[in-house]
Protein backbone atom coordinates (compact mmCIF):
# COMPACT_ATOMS: atom_id res chain seq x y z
CA UNK A 1 0.00 0.00 0.00
CA UNK A 2 2.88 2.37 0.72
CA UNK A 3 4.18 1.97 -2.84
CA UNK A 4 0.85 3.14 -4.24
CA UNK A 5 0.90 6.22 -2.01
CA UNK A 6 4.53 6.93 -2.98
CA UNK A 7 3.75 6.63 -6.71
CA UNK A 8 0.68 8.86 -6.36
CA UNK A 9 2.73 11.44 -4.48
CA UNK A 10 5.49 11.34 -7.13
CA UNK A 11 2.91 11.77 -9.90
CA UNK A 12 1.35 14.74 -8.07
CA UNK A 13 4.75 16.40 -7.62
CA UNK A 14 5.63 15.93 -11.31
CA UNK A 15 2.23 17.27 -12.38
CA UNK A 16 2.63 20.29 -10.11
CA UNK A 17 6.14 20.99 -11.42
CA UNK A 18 4.88 20.76 -15.00
CA UNK A 19 2.04 23.21 -14.29
CA UNK A 20 4.49 25.59 -12.58
CA UNK A 21 6.82 25.49 -15.59
CA UNK A 22 3.89 26.13 -17.96
CA UNK A 23 2.85 29.11 -15.85
CA UNK A 24 6.40 30.48 -15.91
CA UNK A 25 6.47 29.96 -19.68
CA UNK A 26 3.23 31.90 -20.13
CA UNK A 27 4.85 34.83 -18.31
CA UNK A 28 7.96 34.69 -20.52
CA UNK A 29 10.46 33.39 -17.97
CA UNK A 30 11.34 29.99 -19.48
CA UNK A 31 10.78 27.90 -22.61
CA UNK A 32 9.22 24.62 -21.52
CA UNK A 33 6.82 22.74 -23.82
CA UNK A 34 4.61 25.09 -25.78
CA UNK A 35 7.11 27.44 -27.39
CA UNK A 36 9.86 24.92 -28.06
CA UNK A 37 13.55 25.59 -28.17
CA UNK A 38 15.39 28.17 -30.27
CA UNK A 39 17.68 26.95 -33.02
CA UNK A 40 20.97 28.43 -31.85
CA UNK A 41 22.60 27.74 -35.22
CA UNK A 42 20.34 30.34 -36.83
CA UNK A 43 20.97 33.05 -34.22
CA UNK A 44 23.11 36.00 -35.32
CA UNK A 45 26.75 35.83 -34.22
CA UNK A 46 27.78 39.38 -35.10
CA UNK A 47 28.16 40.44 -31.47
CA UNK A 48 30.34 37.46 -30.62
CA UNK A 49 32.49 38.05 -33.68
CA UNK A 50 32.85 41.70 -32.70
CA UNK A 51 33.95 40.75 -29.17
CA UNK A 52 36.54 38.26 -30.39
CA UNK A 53 38.16 40.55 -32.97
Amino acid sequence: MEIVIALAFAAAVLFGADRLMLWLESHGHVNWRRKGHRDLGREPRAELDKLLS
